[in-house]
């Protein structure tokens, strides 16, 4: 594979122009794309790629603090005209920027994506994955699909939705931890009850290829916590192994994962349609020879109904109460099996009338919706009253992988769309 070229905002000097530069053989190439004169939808795709390649460089996995990019993302925002509200986690090492372009009225559209990423570690890469890089029309780097592409368009389009924008505002919604349990999005909504804003319309621009989803599983995400009794291996009777009850706490989940296959609705139209269940990790001891007393399991299961949520939840509770703790409890009193609730995000459920499905329909020119198995947070925001989808450019098949990239036509498309949004709200 040929180099991949890496492209650098700059700005070029003349009014109103921005470019991208590059290095060729000690020589510094320029690439101009937007001149003031030009209509705005069709040159902000540089906008957008510019922005990207700063967004990239942003190293915001999930375990760090997203505050440097949420400052430049409403410093944005806020150069073109937006009003920018930011929402702290409770210690401060995170947040969620909220922002409004247009009148100050309930039934807003909002533009969301979130601005973690997964982690690089154990991935082999062309290219460091934190800058961004150009290879035949494909933009690499960590988070150009999951999902900075989306938030790069949006950003990108707000001088044109300042232009534009007059019958119901634009909103703009960046949250943290979406990819460890979707913490950011439930604390957003939270934010926006206690200030009385009530948008009417959620946009999430999750890969999907621009395709429109209207459906999508919930995702439960669960640490299990074992705490056994440690001892030396040869007397194995003489203490609990926090490993080995995990494990058959592992089996049981293996055996749901059967019984849940039965109790796929007829009507389901997931792919899988049942409620599935995922065993991410098992991890605990500290040698060959010593019986473990701790130890830890991460699972996950995404249901396509409320109630198998509750069947699992049910079964695991009493299996645990009836067969493992009294076995582990018979040799150390003070064994036990806690369960830490990562998250529990609802699924986004199909509805008949949905107004976002009716705008994208109308923005897109598609005339189907799709439903997908992974999950966003499109069911935290129509839990909150909104109608909701999910449309965003990027194919969810390069998420979280090494050398994850968008395309240049996805990310026009993506532009398209938004442009046409402006114009619908320029009434």
């Amino acid at each position: 594979m040929p180099p991949r070229a890496r492209w650098h905002r700059r700005w070029l000097g003349r009014r109103g122009v921005y470019g991208l530069t590059q290095r060729r053989h000690g020589n510094t190439v320029a690439k101009v794309f937007r001149q003031p004169e030009e209509d705005v939808v069709t040159t902000q795709l540089s906008d957008t790629v510019a922005l990207l390649g700063d967004l990239i460089a942003f190293p915001t996995v999930s375990e760090v603090s997203n505050l440097d990019m949420i400052a430049y993302l409403a410093h944005r925002l806020e150069s073109e005209g937006a009003r920018v509200e930011i929402f702290h986690d409770e210690i401060g090492h995170k947040a969620n920027l909220f922002a409004t372009i247009g009148p100050d009225t309930d039934g807003g559209i909002v533009l969301s994506g979130h601005s973690d990423v997964v982690p690089v570690d154990e991935q082999d890469w062309a290219s460091y994955p934190f800058e961004m890089t150009e290879h035949q029309g494909l933009l690499y780097g960590r988070g150009a699909c999951d999902m900075k592409g989306f938030i790069a368009a949006a950003v990108a389009m707000a001088p044109y939705f300042r232009e534009k924008v007059r019958d119901r505002p634009v909103h703009f919604a960046f949250t943290y931890d979406e990819e460890v349990g979707c913490l950011g999005g439930q604390a957003l909504v939270e934010s926006l009850k206690e200030q009385g804003i009530r948008p009417g319309v959620a946009i999430i621009g999750e890969p999907t290829m621009m395709r429109i989803i209207e459906g999508h599983k919930g995702c439960y995400e669960y640490t299990t916590h074992f705490h056994g009794l440690a001892g030396h291996g040869s007397s194995p009777d003489r203490g609990v192994n926090a490993v080995e009850y995990a494990v058959r706490y592992v089996n049981r989940l293996l055996e749901l994962k059967d019984r849940l296959r039965a109790r796929a609705p007829a009507s389901s139209r997931f792919d899988p349609p049942w409620t599935t269940i995922n065993t991410g990790s098992l991890s605990g001891g500290v040698a060959h020879n010593v019986i473990a007393s701790i130890a830890k399991l991460e699972w996950e299961m995404r249901p396509v109904q409320a109630s198998d949520a509750q069947f699992v939840k049910d079964d695991l509770r009493n299996y645990c109460e009836e067969v493992l703790l009294p076995a582990m409890r018979a040799v150390c009193p003070d064994a036990d099996i806690t369960t830490e609730v990562i998250g529990e995000v609802e699924g986004l459920e199909p509805a008949d009338a949905n107004e976002a499905k009716e705008i994208l329909m109308e923005l897109t020119g598609l005339r189907s919706c799709e439903l997908v198995p992974f999950g966003t947070e499109a069911g935290i925001f129509q839990q909150y009253g909104m109608s909701a989808v999910v449309c965003g450019p990027g194919s969810i098949d390069q998420a979280h992988k090494p050398d994850e990239y968008v395309s240049l036509d996805q990310l026009q498309q993506c532009v398209d769309m938004l442009g046409r949004l402006g114009d619908k709200l320029a009434a």
